[in-house]
């Protein structure tokens, strides 16, 4: 299983990643380990906004690219509203592959941030 994950930065910017371990990676990025992106070691995450998981990296990658590919205002809207999803990706990607997973579920926040 692979994640495709979006950070929000205390700059109000968005960070799009894949993982297929995702506290490890929310540990990495939130506490700027040496393994952290280099983009969120200079504009510091503060929220996990998205996560959609993914049987492999093959597919976890495609929707990073594009996500990676979409205008600030478009992925802001691809947060508001899932049927976005569809909309932006429906003829470029195979949607059903994809789940929204509720991050709770998979992570402790709190856990990360906090330790």
């Amino acid at each position: 299983m692979y994640y495709t994950y979006i950070l929000r930065c205390r700059d109000n910017s968005l960070y799009t990643g894949i993982t297929n371990n995702l506290k490890r990676r929310m540990e990495e990025h939130f506490k700027k380990t040496k393994k952290c992106a280099k983009y969120t070691l200079r504009h510091t995450p503060i929220k996990i906004e998205m996560v959609w998981s993914s049987p492999n990296r093959i597919t976890a990658s495609k929707l990073e690219y594009r996500i990676k590919r979409l205008k600030k205002e478009e992925k802001e809207m691809l947060l508001q509203n899932e049927s976005y999803f569809s909309i932006l990706f429906g003829n470029v990607l195979d949607c059903e592959v994809y789940k929204k997973e509720k991050i709770n579920a998979i992570i402790q926040i709190d856990e990360v941030v906090n330790k």
